[in-house]
């Protein structure tokens, strides 16, 4: 990849590496005045919304930063797969630091499940956002 195609992708994940940071920073906020979950049907209340939007918005970010390789129809699996893989990491990372490092958080399975669940559907609105332009080679 050349340096200027470089800084370009660079620059188109900007805003994927802010939200990034505006996640981390809420998700170490302390939490006292938020739900405790007890069982897995609690997941589906408003805060697990809350995670599945965050983490969408945070895999149609990254994929978005790599629109332009997104247009050849043969890196579509790889960036898919690297976007995934990224946002269930990053995941994973904010509810083992609220468990371990923030004050009055507590990493939380289902925090997680949800995560996990927003990526691929932030990956899947950007498909269909951006599928008219597809280039074949």
């Amino acid at each position: 990849m050349s340096a200027k195609r470089l800084k370009k992708n660079l620059l188109n994940l900007l805003p994927g590496f802010i939200w990034a940071i505006v996640i981390l920073l809420l998700t170490g906020l302390p939490g006292t005045y938020f739900p405790e979950v007890h069982s897995f049907w609690d997941w589906l209340e408003p805060d697990k919304v809350i995670h599945l939007i965050i983490f969408g918005s945070l895999s149609y970010l990254i994929i978005w930063g790599f629109r332009d390789e997104y247009a050849y129809k043969n890196n579509r699996n790889k960036l898919i797969f690297n976007s995934m893989i990224a946002g269930v990491i990053y995941g994973g990372l904010t509810e083992i630091l609220q468990e371990t490092v923030f004050v009055g958080r507590d990493g939380n399975i289902y925090d997680f499940m949800a995560n996990t669940l927003g990526v691929p559907l932030g990956i899947l609105l950007f498909h269909l956002l951006f599928k008219k332009r597809v280039i074949t080679n």
